[in-house]
């Protein structure tokens, strides 16, 4: 079975689609409604940052300075995608996938530092641990959580990607005013929702538990979402092929679905709908890492 081939074709007809789709909702030639822009131009957001994670892993091209300069622009605005790629590939690295301080993707907290939190900071993390919490609150806490660590962590080559990406940001916001129609408050907005998107796609993708294998989700989605997230709804699959390309993992996953499904205990959803029935207004898991010890920090 051969797990790459060079150029990605279906991979760079997708970030041409989403370029061209992008620019004409912003230049907007047939003078659309602003509510029609908006509608179309969130998902094409979080489209762009699941094109963001393939070219993390390798794709379309075998040069990955073309893969990141593919997806360098910042059509999200609010997250470089040089220091979302240096997380990502440490969150692949991982033999304690989920767990705080090892994980910068986990979105568990340790539990000595969330008994110390305030009743009011608790029930806003509460909140954010279901999945309309997710949604609505849960990209304002992942980004003031990321500045923190940033700003904390603030070296050199972290510096000077930010100075690079505010510059990137300014051009995009500058070309938005000049080109189009659309507010520059109106575009942020879109961003916001862009990124409460992926939050459907990040809420459940990792658990809490003794197996590491065990960790990553499979949601066998099919529907809209599956598409817009290029089939990471197989996340289990995923982190154990992460150099396949999105188009190939519903295929693998056919083939070896008993196996895949033993192997992660079970950690199964069978469509996005299910997990807005069951986690819409319900908290999925615990906010505290259930099994954080201090050698784990």
């Amino acid at each position: 079975m051969r797990f790459s081939e060079y150029p990605e074709w279906r991979t760079i007809a997708l970030l041409v689609f989403c370029y061209s789709a992008f620019g004409l909702m912003i230049i907007n030639p047939m003078a659309l409604p602003v509510f029609i822009q908006l509608i179309v131009i969130v998902p094409l957001i979080t489209l762009h940052s699941s094109l963001q994670h393939e070219c993390i892993h390798g794709h379309p091209f075998k040069s990955q300075t073309l893969n990141d300069a593919l997806v360098f622009a910042p059509m999200g605005v609010f997250l470089p995608y040089l220091r979302f790629k240096d997380a990502h590939i440490k969150h692949h690295q991982n033999s304690r996938l989920a767990v705080p301080y090892e994980d910068p993707e986990s979105c568990y907290q340790d539990p000595a530092v969330w008994e110390n939190r305030s009743s009011l900071a608790q029930k806003i993390y509460q909140i954010n641990n279901t999945l309309t919490g997710r949604m609505l609150i849960g990209p304002a806490i992942n980004l003031m959580n990321f500045a923190c660590y940033e700003i904390k962590n603030l070296n050199f080559k972290s510096g000077a990607i930010w100075i690079s990406h505010l510059v990137s940001v300014a051009l995009i916001l500058l070309a938005i005013d000049t080109l189009g129609n659309m507010q520059i408050w109106i575009y942020l907005i879109c961003c916001y929702f862009g990124y409460s998107l992926l939050m459907v796609r990040t809420f459940l993708e990792h658990q809490a538990h003794a197996s590491l294998r065990a960790r990553s989700v499979i949601i066998e989605d099919t529907g809209v979402f599956s598409y817009l997230f290029l089939n990471n709804n197989l996340h289990a699959l995923h982190h154990a092929y992460p150099a396949v390309a999105w188009y190939r993992l519903p295929n693998i996953y056919r083939e070896n679905r008993e196996r895949l499904l033993a192997l992660n205990e079970g950690y199964y959803f069978k469509s996005y709908w299910e997990i807005f029935r069951r986690f819409a207004f319900s908290p999925k898991e615990p906010v505290a890492y259930p099994t954080l010890t201090s050698n784990q920090k």
